[in-house]
């Protein structure tokens, strides 16, 4: 398994990482599987967040034995000092550890002011003094967030949405990270699964040498395609750049990435689905989609109470509640011109 240096932190992290998100819809068992089976093959670098539900836990069920060949990275959404610890404490005894190697600020509206005595900025510095945490990082959907934390000095890696999508102006971030020594973990290399081709998503990610991309994992099939693809890295070619602008010109724009920051929904519509299905049933094997069960949970739209809480949770500052509307219509539309007999 190839390793690469993660900025000045100086680890050594396998250049294919695990996401740990996805297991959060498996059993223990299932992701004890999985995780084990990404240890043994050389994946080293595991990410959760305190957010990810039983994340954390199934971590530590999985590979608390080898706690000292691994790297950790976990997030907290704390605000402050005091629940900074909360949630520490919380995720130490998740994963069955002493010591998280990264712990990450995780998707903040704005920077923390660092001089703040009783701010979440103070709380990582105490807790790195006391050996609670090795490395201070930060994840950010925000583009001027990430470029923020990049210049500022205070963060030893960032985290942010990467992909052979990503524009111009978001792929700069890889030259500011060299430039300033941060490690640079890329988030949605697959565009929360709206990009199909994992063979050019890799390739593409791997012509940077300081980028790391976490693949979130949830099925033994996934793991080993991406466990194969490490062990044969393909190369870019000018049929895979045609691929990927194609792709471009589909995905460009303003589209939900499927992130989930904002759900739950009072309404039980599963926005992170609902909102991209229209890209989902023209990229994806449309059938899943268009069964009953598929159809009531879409109708769920209608019964939207206009809350705005989504629209306001969106990194992405999206206009959810008018997106979701449309997903509607146009599903409504492919209902029925794919299951009229």
């Amino acid at each position: 398994m190839e390793k690469t240096r993660l900025g000045r932190t100086n680890l050594l992290v396998s250049r294919t990482a695990f996401g740990a998100l996805p297991i959060q819809r498996v059993s223990f068992d299932e992701a004890k599987k999985l995780l084990v089976k990404a240890y043994d093959n050389g994946i080293n670098f595991f990410d959760t967040a305190r957010a990810y539900s039983d994340s954390e836990e199934k971590l530590g069920y999985a590979l608390s034995d080898v706690r000292k060949d691994i790297i950790l990275a976990t997030k907290t959404f704390a605000k402050d000092k005091q629940s900074l610890f909360s949630n520490l404490e919380t995720s130490l005894s998740n994963l069955k550890t002493d010591y998280i190697d990264i712990y990450q600020l995780h998707n903040p509206e704005e920077l923390p002011d660092p001089h703040d005595p009783e701010g979440v900025y103070k709380g990582l510095m105490e807790a790195k003094e006391k050996g609670l945490i090795r490395f201070v990082g930060i994840t950010c959907h925000r583009l001027d967030n990430a470029l923020e934390a990049v210049c500022s000095g205070l963060y030893d890696t960032v985290q942010f949405p990467l992909s052979y999508i990503s524009s111009e102006k978001e792929l700069s971030i890889i030259d500011e990270c060299i430039k300033h020594d941060i490690g640079l973990i890329a988030m949605k290399a697959l565009s929360g699964g709206l990009i199909t081709n994992a063979a050019c998503a890799f390739a593409f990610l791997r012509m940077y040498k300081n980028v790391t991309p976490i693949w979130g994992i949830q099925r033994e099939s996934e793991l080993d395609e991406f466990l194969a693809l490490e062990k044969n890295p393909p190369q870019m070619s000018e049929e895979m750049w045609d691929y990927i602008k194609k792709d471009r010109n589909q995905l460009s724009g303003n589209f939900c990435r499927g992130c989930g920051y904002c759900m739950p929904c009072p309404a039980q519509i599963n926005i992170p689905i609902a909102a991209r299905m229209s890209l989902l049933l023209r990229r994806a094997p449309y059938q899943q989609f268009i069964t009953e069960k598929g159809k009531e949970g879409m109708e769920l739209i209608n019964k939207c109470v206009d809350c705005g809480q989504c629209k306001t949770k969106c990194p992405y500052k999206l206009d959810t509640p008018r997106i979701l509307k449309d997903m509607l219509k146009d599903y409504l539309e492919f209902y029925r011109s794919h299951t009229q007999k």
